[in-house]
């Protein structure tokens, strides 16, 4: 039996806000957005948004839900077309007021990279590969 990965579930505090953030900072088209829930339009592997409250009540109030989070957990890596296109899309997020942790540089392993952090703290990443 094969397993294969169908999407990935980011849990939030404030579901509305980090939807928001993903739709308006990244550019992601939501697909479904409810109170406790958002997934957004894509082609591969499913990402979505849903609730602490949320997960624990889906698995029968496991303690584990209810601690608050602490610390980085998880990396999303958005990839961009190219390097002009990560500088675009870092001072976006910056216009937005988003929290840029570390500029764009060219990187040892061929990316051209930059960080950011979400509303959450979350701390993702954008790149293009370098093809020069």
């Amino acid at each position: 039996m094969t397993v294969r990965l169908e999407g990935i579930t980011v849990l939030a505090e404030d579901v509305a806000a980090l939807t928001a953030f993903f739709r308006d900072a990244l550019g992601l088209r939501p697909a479904v957005v409810e109170e406790h829930y958002a997934a957004f339009e894509g082609d591969g592997v499913r990402f979505a948004v849903f609730s602490r409250q949320g997960m624990g009540a889906n698995t029968h109030d496991h303690p584990g839900y209810r601690k608050p989070t602490s610390g980085q957990a998880f990396e999303l890596n958005f990839e961009c077309d190219d390097a002009a296109a990560v500088d675009g899309r870092i001072a976006h997020i910056r216009s937005l007021g988003g929290l840029v942790i570390a500029e764009p540089v060219r990187t040892d392993w061929g990316h051209y990279s930059a960080f950011f952090a979400d509303p959450e703290g979350n701390i993702h990443s954008l790149f293009a590969v370098l093809r020069d």
